[in-house]
Protein backbone atom coordinates (compact mmCIF):
# COMPACT_ATOMS: atom_id res chain seq x y z
CA UNK A 1 0.00 0.00 0.00
CA UNK A 2 1.24 3.51 -1.15
CA UNK A 3 2.29 5.91 1.80
CA UNK A 4 0.47 9.65 1.75
CA UNK A 5 2.84 12.03 2.89
CA UNK A 6 0.34 14.09 4.76
CA UNK A 7 1.39 18.17 5.77
CA UNK A 8 1.23 19.24 9.22
CA UNK A 9 0.31 22.38 10.19
CA UNK A 10 -1.47 24.36 13.42
CA UNK A 11 -1.00 21.13 15.24
CA UNK A 12 -3.11 18.90 13.20
CA UNK A 13 -2.04 16.24 10.76
CA UNK A 14 -4.01 17.48 7.01
CA UNK A 15 -6.37 14.78 4.96
CA UNK A 16 -5.95 15.73 2.00
CA UNK A 17 -4.82 12.28 0.14
CA UNK A 18 -5.25 13.03 -3.73
CA UNK A 19 -1.93 11.77 -4.88
CA UNK A 20 -0.13 15.31 -7.43
CA UNK A 21 3.76 13.57 -6.68
CA UNK A 22 4.65 9.57 -6.74
CA UNK A 23 7.92 8.73 -5.19
CA UNK A 24 9.54 5.83 -6.29
CA UNK A 25 12.65 3.27 -6.04
CA UNK A 26 14.89 4.47 -8.23
CA UNK A 27 16.25 1.00 -8.84
CA UNK A 28 13.04 -0.89 -9.31
CA UNK A 29 10.61 1.98 -9.94
CA UNK A 30 8.16 0.38 -7.52
CA UNK A 31 5.67 2.94 -6.40
CA UNK A 32 6.68 3.91 -2.50
CA UNK A 33 4.83 7.46 -1.24
CA UNK A 34 2.78 10.00 -3.12
CA UNK A 35 2.32 14.00 -1.99
CA UNK A 36 -0.40 15.66 -2.93
CA UNK A 37 0.09 19.47 -4.61
CA UNK A 38 -0.10 22.80 -3.01
CA UNK A 39 -0.74 22.71 0.70
CA UNK A 40 -4.07 24.52 1.82
CA UNK A 41 -4.37 26.51 5.49
CA UNK A 42 -0.57 28.03 4.88
CA UNK A 43 -1.06 30.99 5.89
CA UNK A 44 -3.23 30.15 9.55
CA UNK A 45 -0.54 27.27 9.69
CA UNK A 46 2.29 29.55 9.91
CA UNK A 47 0.41 32.24 12.26
CA UNK A 48 0.01 28.88 14.55
CA UNK A 49 3.81 28.50 14.51
CA UNK A 50 4.60 32.09 14.90
CA UNK A 51 2.28 32.51 18.20
CA UNK A 52 1.98 28.83 20.04
CA UNK A 53 4.90 27.18 18.80
CA UNK A 54 7.37 30.53 19.53
CA UNK A 55 5.65 30.93 22.91
CA UNK A 56 6.15 27.53 23.91
CA UNK A 57 9.57 27.51 23.08
CA UNK A 58 10.63 30.40 24.05
CA UNK A 59 8.77 30.09 27.49
CA UNK A 60 11.96 27.73 27.72
CA UNK A 61 15.73 28.52 28.75
CA UNK A 62 18.39 27.60 26.16
CA UNK A 63 18.89 24.72 28.59
CA UNK A 64 15.57 23.45 28.33
CA UNK A 65 15.44 23.81 24.53
CA UNK A 66 18.42 21.55 24.44
CA UNK A 67 16.90 19.07 26.59
CA UNK A 68 14.47 18.84 24.27
CA UNK A 69 16.45 18.48 21.55
CA UNK A 70 18.16 15.28 23.14
CA UNK A 71 14.96 13.88 23.81
CA UNK A 72 13.87 14.30 19.99
CA UNK A 73 17.47 12.63 19.66
CA UNK A 74 16.25 9.60 21.46
CA UNK A 75 12.95 9.23 19.97
CA UNK A 76 15.21 9.28 16.15
CA UNK A 77 17.97 6.83 17.45
CA UNK A 78 15.33 4.37 18.80
CA UNK A 79 13.97 4.23 14.83
CA UNK A 80 17.19 4.42 13.13
CA UNK A 81 16.49 0.48 11.33
CA UNK A 82 13.36 2.16 9.68
CA UNK A 83 15.24 4.94 8.38
CA UNK A 84 18.24 3.06 7.37
CA UNK A 85 14.91 1.07 5.01
CA UNK A 86 13.41 4.25 3.43
CA UNK A 87 16.82 5.78 2.75
CA UNK A 88 17.61 2.30 0.72
CA UNK A 89 14.35 2.35 -1.20
CA UNK A 90 13.42 5.85 -1.45
CA UNK A 91 17.05 6.70 -2.25
CA UNK A 92 18.39 4.18 -4.03
CA UNK A 93 21.67 4.50 -1.28
CA UNK A 94 23.97 1.25 -0.03
CA UNK A 95 23.99 1.50 3.81
CA UNK A 96 27.31 3.28 4.28
CA UNK A 97 25.84 5.80 2.40
CA UNK A 98 22.52 6.31 4.03
CA UNK A 99 24.46 6.42 7.33
CA UNK A 100 26.13 9.58 5.86
CA UNK A 101 22.33 11.01 5.90
CA UNK A 102 20.74 9.36 8.52
CA UNK A 103 23.63 9.28 11.57
CA UNK A 104 25.11 12.69 10.23
CA UNK A 105 21.20 14.32 11.17
CA UNK A 106 21.11 12.38 14.32
CA UNK A 107 24.92 13.30 15.18
CA UNK A 108 24.34 17.10 14.27
CA UNK A 109 21.21 17.28 16.75
CA UNK A 110 23.44 15.53 19.46
CA UNK A 111 26.05 18.05 18.44
CA UNK A 112 23.96 20.89 19.23
CA UNK A 113 21.72 19.51 22.59
CA UNK A 114 24.98 19.67 24.19
CA UNK A 115 26.09 23.15 22.75
CA UNK A 116 22.89 24.09 24.23
CA UNK A 117 23.37 23.05 27.43
CA UNK A 118 26.05 24.60 28.72
CA UNK A 119 23.72 27.77 28.19
CA UNK A 120 21.81 26.18 31.68
CA UNK A 121 19.17 28.39 32.74
CA UNK A 122 19.99 31.24 30.29
CA UNK A 123 17.11 33.55 28.63
CA UNK A 124 18.43 35.94 26.64
CA UNK A 125 22.30 36.10 25.43
CA UNK A 126 24.72 38.96 25.77
CA UNK A 127 27.35 39.80 22.80
CA UNK A 128 30.25 41.45 24.19
CA UNK A 129 30.60 43.65 26.99
CA UNK A 130 28.96 46.62 27.75
CA UNK A 131 30.58 50.14 26.09
CA UNK A 132 30.56 53.43 27.91
CA UNK A 133 28.70 56.29 27.03
CA UNK A 134 29.22 59.14 29.32
CA UNK A 135 32.09 61.08 31.14
CA UNK A 136 30.54 59.46 34.49
CA UNK A 137 30.50 55.49 33.16
CA UNK A 138 26.46 55.42 34.26
CA UNK A 139 25.16 55.52 30.68
CA UNK A 140 26.15 52.39 28.62
CA UNK A 141 25.46 50.32 25.67
CA UNK A 142 24.64 46.61 25.48
CA UNK A 143 24.00 44.46 23.31
CA UNK A 144 21.75 41.53 23.41
CA UNK A 145 20.62 38.21 21.03
CA UNK A 146 16.74 37.62 20.87
CA UNK A 147 14.96 35.10 19.10
CA UNK A 148 13.69 36.45 15.95
CA UNK A 149 9.63 36.94 16.21
CA UNK A 150 8.92 34.79 13.15
CA UNK A 151 9.08 30.99 12.07
CA UNK A 152 12.20 29.65 10.41
CA UNK A 153 10.72 28.28 6.85
CA UNK A 154 13.01 25.43 5.34
CA UNK A 155 12.76 24.50 1.60
CA UNK A 156 15.40 21.78 1.04
CA UNK A 157 16.96 19.98 -1.12
CA UNK A 158 16.32 15.84 -2.65
CA UNK A 159 20.18 14.48 -1.59
CA UNK A 160 19.99 14.67 2.17
CA UNK A 161 16.36 14.29 3.67
CA UNK A 162 17.65 13.60 7.67
CA UNK A 163 20.92 15.74 7.66
CA UNK A 164 19.41 18.48 5.57
CA UNK A 165 16.40 18.69 8.59
CA UNK A 166 18.48 18.86 11.33
CA UNK A 167 21.30 20.73 10.38
CA UNK A 168 18.75 23.46 10.13
CA UNK A 169 15.99 22.51 12.88
CA UNK A 170 18.46 22.01 15.12
CA UNK A 171 19.86 25.48 15.86
CA UNK A 172 16.71 27.02 15.17
CA UNK A 173 14.77 25.18 18.07
CA UNK A 174 17.30 25.74 20.45
CA UNK A 175 17.20 28.99 19.43
CA UNK A 176 13.65 29.17 20.00
CA UNK A 177 11.99 29.76 17.14
CA UNK A 178 9.35 27.23 15.52
CA UNK A 179 10.50 25.19 11.82
CA UNK A 180 8.50 24.57 8.82
CA UNK A 181 10.43 22.42 6.61
CA UNK A 182 9.05 21.82 2.86
CA UNK A 183 11.55 18.61 2.04
CA UNK A 184 12.43 17.97 -1.56
CA UNK A 185 9.40 16.29 -3.12
CA UNK A 186 11.03 13.32 -4.60
CA UNK A 187 12.98 11.75 -1.04
CA UNK A 188 10.42 13.44 1.25
CA UNK A 189 9.45 9.80 2.66
CA UNK A 190 12.49 9.77 5.01
CA UNK A 191 11.96 13.51 6.29
CA UNK A 192 7.98 12.75 6.84
CA UNK A 193 9.00 9.86 9.24
CA UNK A 194 11.27 11.99 11.09
CA UNK A 195 8.97 14.84 11.52
CA UNK A 196 6.53 11.85 11.47
CA UNK A 197 8.05 10.50 15.00
CA UNK A 198 9.15 13.09 16.44
CA UNK A 199 5.56 14.99 16.63
CA UNK A 200 4.22 11.56 18.44
CA UNK A 201 6.24 11.62 20.84
CA UNK A 202 5.18 14.76 22.26
CA UNK A 203 8.72 15.68 22.85
CA UNK A 204 7.83 19.14 21.25
CA UNK A 205 5.11 21.92 22.21
CA UNK A 206 2.74 22.27 19.37
CA UNK A 207 3.51 24.41 16.76
CA UNK A 208 7.43 23.90 16.82
CA UNK A 209 7.50 21.60 13.90
CA UNK A 210 5.59 21.69 10.97
CA UNK A 211 5.79 19.68 7.21
CA UNK A 212 4.46 20.56 4.14
CA UNK A 213 5.13 17.82 1.57
CA UNK A 214 4.41 18.02 -2.14
CA UNK A 215 4.31 21.50 -4.06
CA UNK A 216 6.39 24.60 -2.67
CA UNK A 217 3.45 27.12 -4.06
CA UNK A 218 2.41 29.53 -1.69
CA UNK A 219 5.03 28.85 0.90
CA UNK A 220 7.10 32.30 0.63
CA UNK A 221 3.53 34.05 0.47
CA UNK A 222 2.63 33.18 3.51
CA UNK A 223 6.03 34.47 5.02
CA UNK A 224 5.87 37.77 7.20
CA UNK A 225 8.83 40.52 7.92
CA UNK A 226 10.04 38.60 11.14
CA UNK A 227 10.62 35.39 9.91
CA UNK A 228 13.33 33.42 8.26
CA UNK A 229 13.83 31.19 5.10
CA UNK A 230 16.89 28.97 4.64
CA UNK A 231 16.72 27.67 1.26
CA UNK A 232 19.34 24.39 -0.46
CA UNK A 233 18.91 23.68 -4.12
CA UNK A 234 19.35 25.19 -7.47
CA UNK A 235 21.04 28.65 -8.30
CA UNK A 236 18.23 29.17 -10.51
CA UNK A 237 15.47 28.83 -7.94
CA UNK A 238 17.79 31.08 -5.64
CA UNK A 239 17.67 33.77 -7.96
CA UNK A 240 13.54 33.97 -7.92
CA UNK A 241 13.39 33.14 -4.40
CA UNK A 242 15.76 36.57 -3.73
CA UNK A 243 13.36 38.22 -6.29
CA UNK A 244 10.21 37.34 -4.20
CA UNK A 245 8.33 40.42 -2.38
CA UNK A 246 9.07 38.80 1.05
CA UNK A 247 12.74 38.98 0.64
CA UNK A 248 12.78 42.25 -1.79
CA UNK A 249 10.05 44.37 -0.13
CA UNK A 250 9.35 42.93 3.41
CA UNK A 251 13.02 42.09 4.20
CA UNK A 252 12.57 38.27 5.33
CA UNK A 253 16.29 37.28 6.42
CA UNK A 254 17.28 34.43 3.80
CA UNK A 255 20.17 31.74 3.89
CA UNK A 256 21.06 30.12 0.32
CA UNK A 257 23.03 27.70 -0.20
CA UNK A 258 22.98 26.74 -4.11
CA UNK A 259 25.74 25.53 -6.88
CA UNK A 260 28.83 24.41 -6.26
CA UNK A 261 31.89 23.56 -8.57
CA UNK A 262 34.30 22.73 -5.82
CA UNK A 263 38.14 21.81 -6.05
CA UNK A 264 40.40 19.55 -4.62
CA UNK A 265 44.06 19.91 -5.31
CA UNK A 266 47.12 17.92 -4.94
CA UNK A 267 50.33 20.04 -3.86
CA UNK A 268 53.37 20.37 -5.98
CA UNK A 269 55.45 18.50 -3.41
CA UNK A 270 53.55 15.48 -4.30
CA UNK A 271 55.45 12.11 -5.71
CA UNK A 272 53.85 9.33 -7.51
CA UNK A 273 52.73 7.15 -5.09
CA UNK A 274 54.35 8.62 -2.08
CA UNK A 275 51.42 8.94 1.38
CA UNK A 276 50.05 12.49 -0.03
CA UNK A 277 49.89 11.25 -3.89
CA UNK A 278 47.64 8.19 -2.61
CA UNK A 279 45.63 10.25 0.03
CA UNK A 280 44.67 12.31 -2.90
CA UNK A 281 43.38 9.41 -5.45
CA UNK A 282 41.67 7.57 -2.51
CA UNK A 283 39.95 10.49 -1.37
CA UNK A 284 38.88 11.75 -4.74
CA UNK A 285 37.55 8.37 -6.07
CA UNK A 286 35.98 8.13 -2.24
CA UNK A 287 34.10 12.15 -2.74
CA UNK A 288 33.25 11.26 -6.28
CA UNK A 289 31.18 8.15 -5.18
CA UNK A 290 29.62 8.72 -1.94
CA UNK A 291 25.74 8.79 -2.03
CA UNK A 292 26.67 8.42 -6.17
CA UNK A 293 28.36 11.78 -6.10
CA UNK A 294 24.84 13.59 -5.22
CA UNK A 295 26.59 15.79 -2.49
CA UNK A 296 26.69 19.63 -2.41
CA UNK A 297 30.16 19.43 -1.17
CA UNK A 298 31.53 16.56 -3.76
CA UNK A 299 34.81 17.59 -5.74
CA UNK A 300 33.89 18.61 -9.34
CA UNK A 301 37.57 19.77 -10.29
CA UNK A 302 40.43 17.98 -9.64
CA UNK A 303 43.73 19.95 -10.08
CA UNK A 304 46.90 18.60 -9.97
CA UNK A 305 50.25 19.37 -11.67
CA UNK A 306 50.88 18.86 -14.99
CA UNK A 307 53.48 16.68 -14.38
CA UNK A 308 51.44 14.11 -12.34
CA UNK A 309 48.52 14.26 -14.74
CA UNK A 310 48.95 10.78 -16.43
CA UNK A 311 50.00 9.53 -13.02
CA UNK A 312 46.65 10.79 -11.59
CA UNK A 313 44.55 9.39 -13.87
CA UNK A 314 45.83 6.20 -13.99
CA UNK A 315 45.80 5.72 -10.06
CA UNK A 316 42.30 7.22 -10.36
CA UNK A 317 41.19 5.21 -13.07
CA UNK A 318 42.19 2.24 -11.41
CA UNK A 319 40.50 2.46 -8.41
CA UNK A 320 36.84 3.89 -9.79
CA UNK A 321 37.03 0.37 -11.76
CA UNK A 322 36.63 -1.47 -8.47
CA UNK A 323 33.17 0.49 -8.03
CA UNK A 324 30.59 -1.58 -8.42
CA UNK A 325 26.99 0.49 -9.38
CA UNK A 326 23.76 -1.03 -9.23
CA UNK A 327 20.92 -2.25 -6.90
CA UNK A 328 22.27 -1.48 -3.13
CA UNK A 329 20.43 -4.24 -1.81
CA UNK A 330 23.22 -6.32 -3.21
CA UNK A 331 26.20 -7.08 -0.68
CA UNK A 332 28.36 -6.34 -3.60
CA UNK A 333 27.27 -3.35 -4.50
CA UNK A 334 29.29 -0.20 -3.59
CA UNK A 335 27.24 2.34 -5.33
CA UNK A 336 23.49 2.74 -5.24
CA UNK A 337 21.43 4.78 -7.83
CA UNK A 338 20.51 8.55 -8.04
CA UNK A 339 17.52 9.48 -6.77
CA UNK A 340 15.33 9.35 -9.79
CA UNK A 341 15.28 8.96 -13.63
CA UNK A 342 14.80 12.82 -14.31
CA UNK A 343 18.08 13.24 -11.76
CA UNK A 344 19.60 10.19 -14.17
CA UNK A 345 18.80 12.33 -17.59
CA UNK A 346 20.12 15.80 -15.93
CA UNK A 347 23.45 13.86 -15.37
CA UNK A 348 23.81 12.03 -18.62
CA UNK A 349 22.58 16.35 -20.55
CA UNK A 350 25.64 17.17 -18.09
CA UNK A 351 27.98 14.35 -19.32
CA UNK A 352 27.09 15.31 -23.12
CA UNK A 353 28.35 19.02 -22.00
CA UNK A 354 31.75 18.19 -20.81
CA UNK A 355 32.34 15.91 -23.17
CA UNK A 356 32.73 18.91 -25.23
CA UNK A 357 35.71 20.26 -24.00
CA UNK A 358 37.18 17.37 -21.92
CA UNK A 359 38.81 13.69 -23.12
CA UNK A 360 37.06 10.46 -20.75
CA UNK A 361 39.90 9.13 -18.47
CA UNK A 362 37.25 6.91 -17.40
CA UNK A 363 33.75 5.74 -18.37
CA UNK A 364 32.12 3.49 -16.39
CA UNK A 365 29.03 3.03 -17.81
CA UNK A 366 31.05 0.17 -19.90
CA UNK A 367 30.60 -2.45 -16.78
CA UNK A 368 27.42 -3.70 -16.31
CA UNK A 369 25.28 -3.06 -13.68
CA UNK A 370 24.66 -5.18 -10.45
CA UNK A 371 20.79 -6.25 -9.93
CA UNK A 372 19.71 -3.18 -12.39
CA UNK A 373 18.99 -2.52 -15.59
CA UNK A 374 18.91 0.48 -18.23
CA UNK A 375 15.32 1.39 -16.58
CA UNK A 376 17.17 2.17 -13.30
CA UNK A 377 18.20 5.60 -11.83
CA UNK A 378 21.54 4.65 -11.61
CA UNK A 379 24.86 5.99 -13.27
CA UNK A 380 28.63 5.07 -13.22
CA UNK A 381 31.12 6.93 -12.22
CA UNK A 382 32.90 9.02 -14.93
CA UNK A 383 36.20 10.83 -15.24
CA UNK A 384 36.97 13.56 -17.30
CA UNK A 385 40.55 15.21 -18.42
CA UNK A 386 41.53 18.77 -19.12
CA UNK A 387 44.87 19.10 -19.89
CA UNK A 388 44.49 22.50 -20.97
CA UNK A 389 43.31 23.80 -17.90
CA UNK A 390 42.97 27.78 -19.01
CA UNK A 391 41.04 27.39 -22.08
CA UNK A 392 38.20 25.01 -20.28
CA UNK A 393 35.35 26.63 -19.60
CA UNK A 394 32.37 24.36 -18.91
CA UNK A 395 33.99 22.76 -15.94
CA UNK A 396 34.30 26.00 -13.98
CA UNK A 397 30.61 27.02 -14.61
CA UNK A 398 28.46 23.72 -15.29
CA UNK A 399 28.16 21.17 -12.26
CA UNK A 400 27.10 17.68 -13.03
CA UNK A 401 25.23 16.79 -9.33
CA UNK A 402 26.31 12.58 -9.80
CA UNK A 403 29.53 10.88 -10.13
CA UNK A 404 31.32 12.94 -12.57
CA UNK A 405 34.53 14.97 -12.09
CA UNK A 406 37.04 16.53 -13.71
CA UNK A 407 41.24 16.07 -13.72
CA UNK A 408 42.80 19.63 -14.75
CA UNK A 409 46.86 20.63 -15.06
CA UNK A 410 48.18 23.36 -13.67
CA UNK A 411 51.33 25.13 -13.80
CA UNK A 412 52.19 26.12 -9.98
CA UNK A 413 50.95 26.57 -6.87
CA UNK A 414 49.53 30.36 -7.98
CA UNK A 415 47.80 28.58 -11.36
CA UNK A 416 46.27 25.76 -8.98
CA UNK A 417 44.57 29.22 -6.43
CA UNK A 418 43.56 31.13 -9.77
CA UNK A 419 41.93 27.75 -11.14
CA UNK A 420 40.22 27.11 -8.22
CA UNK A 421 38.81 30.85 -7.47
CA UNK A 422 37.17 30.74 -11.40
CA UNK A 423 34.77 28.34 -10.11
CA UNK A 424 33.09 31.92 -8.50
CA UNK A 425 32.44 30.99 -5.09
CA UNK A 426 32.37 27.47 -3.62
CA UNK A 427 31.46 25.43 -0.90
CA UNK A 428 34.73 23.64 -0.11
CA UNK A 429 37.99 23.08 -1.02
CA UNK A 430 41.13 20.57 -0.25
CA UNK A 431 44.23 20.95 -0.20
CA UNK A 432 46.60 17.72 0.06
CA UNK A 433 50.27 18.39 0.47
CA UNK A 434 53.19 17.73 2.81
CA UNK A 435 54.15 21.50 3.10
CA UNK A 436 52.49 22.98 5.73
CA UNK A 437 54.16 26.48 5.14
CA UNK A 438 52.77 26.46 1.90
CA UNK A 439 49.14 25.03 2.64
CA UNK A 440 48.66 27.40 5.09
CA UNK A 441 49.31 30.47 2.31
CA UNK A 442 47.36 28.52 -0.08
CA UNK A 443 43.88 28.06 2.57
CA UNK A 444 44.80 31.74 3.03
CA UNK A 445 44.83 32.64 -0.63
CA UNK A 446 41.45 30.15 -0.95
CA UNK A 447 39.41 31.50 2.29
CA UNK A 448 37.67 34.76 0.42
CA UNK A 449 35.93 32.36 -2.25
CA UNK A 450 35.46 29.03 0.02
CA UNK A 451 33.24 28.95 3.01
CA UNK A 452 35.38 26.09 4.16
CA UNK A 453 39.02 24.95 3.40
CA UNK A 454 40.19 21.23 4.17
CA UNK A 455 43.67 21.00 4.75
CA UNK A 456 45.24 17.26 4.55
CA UNK A 457 48.54 16.45 5.22
CA UNK A 458 50.11 12.61 5.94
CA UNK A 459 50.45 13.35 9.96
CA UNK A 460 46.27 13.55 9.76
CA UNK A 461 45.32 11.05 7.09
CA UNK A 462 43.63 8.88 10.06
CA UNK A 463 41.74 11.69 11.38
CA UNK A 464 40.78 14.02 8.88
CA UNK A 465 36.76 14.21 8.69
CA UNK A 466 36.93 14.52 4.84
CA UNK A 467 36.40 17.11 2.12
CA UNK A 468 33.14 16.22 1.46
CA UNK A 469 31.51 15.42 5.12
CA UNK A 470 30.08 18.92 6.77
CA UNK A 471 30.81 18.78 10.35
CA UNK A 472 28.63 20.97 12.81
CA UNK A 473 31.52 22.56 14.38
CA UNK A 474 32.73 24.20 10.97
CA UNK A 475 31.12 26.82 8.89
CA UNK A 476 28.79 25.50 5.79
CA UNK A 477 28.21 27.85 3.07
CA UNK A 478 29.93 29.48 0.49
CA UNK A 479 29.71 32.79 -1.19
CA UNK A 480 29.07 34.22 -4.73
CA UNK A 481 27.89 31.05 -7.18
CA UNK A 482 28.05 28.57 -3.78
CA UNK A 483 24.99 31.04 -2.48
CA UNK A 484 26.25 33.58 -0.29
CA UNK A 485 24.75 31.50 2.76
CA UNK A 486 26.43 30.45 5.82
CA UNK A 487 25.42 27.44 8.03
CA UNK A 488 26.47 25.25 10.93
CA UNK A 489 29.74 26.58 12.49
CA UNK A 490 29.30 25.84 16.33
CA UNK A 491 27.20 28.65 18.09
CA UNK A 492 27.60 30.85 14.32
CA UNK A 493 24.51 29.10 13.47
CA UNK A 494 22.25 30.71 16.26
CA UNK A 495 23.29 34.05 14.66
CA UNK A 496 20.07 33.71 11.79
CA UNK A 497 17.91 32.72 14.22
CA UNK A 498 18.82 35.55 16.52
CA UNK A 499 17.96 39.49 16.35
CA UNK A 500 21.21 41.82 17.69
CA UNK A 501 19.83 44.52 19.50
CA UNK A 502 21.80 47.65 20.96
CA UNK A 503 20.11 48.61 24.32
CA UNK A 504 20.79 51.84 25.83
CA UNK A 505 20.52 52.81 29.55
CA UNK A 506 21.91 53.10 33.14
CA UNK A 507 24.59 50.66 34.29
CA UNK A 508 22.14 49.82 37.21
CA UNK A 509 19.25 48.93 34.51
CA UNK A 510 21.88 46.75 32.57
CA UNK A 511 23.21 44.80 35.36
CA UNK A 512 19.32 43.86 35.59
CA UNK A 513 19.29 42.98 32.07
CA UNK A 514 22.55 40.91 32.41
CA UNK A 515 20.81 38.78 35.46
CA UNK A 516 19.54 35.51 33.33
CA UNK A 517 21.95 35.99 30.64
CA UNK A 518 24.67 33.80 28.78
CA UNK A 519 27.75 35.49 27.18
CA UNK A 520 27.36 34.32 23.36
CA UNK A 521 31.03 34.68 21.73
CA UNK A 522 32.01 32.99 18.43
Amino acid sequence: MTTFLNNYLAGQWQTNTTAVHTLRDPVTGETLAATGGAAPGLTEGFAFARNEGARALQAMTYGQRAAMLADALKVLQAKRDDYYAISLANSGTIKADSGVDVDGGLFTLGYYAKLGAAFGEARTLTDGTAAVMSKDQLFQSQHIMVPVKGLALFINAFNFPSWGLWEKAAPALLSGVPVVVKPGTVTAWLTHRMVADVIEAGVLPAGALSIVCGSSTGLLDALTPFDVLSFTGSADTAAAIRSHAAVARHSVRVNIEADSLNATILGEDAQPGDAVFNLFVDNLVRDMTIKSGQRCTAPRRALVPKQLFHAVAEAAAGKLAAVRVGNPRNVEVNMGALVSRAQYDSVQEGLALLKTEGSMLFDGSTQPLLDADHTSACVAPTLFGMRDADSAKLVHEHEVFGPVSSLLGYRDTAHAIELAHRGMGSLVASVYSNDSAQMANTARELAASHGRVHLVSPDVAKTHTGHGNVMPASNHGGPGRAGGGEELGGLRALNFYHRRSAIQGSSVVLTELASGTNPFTV
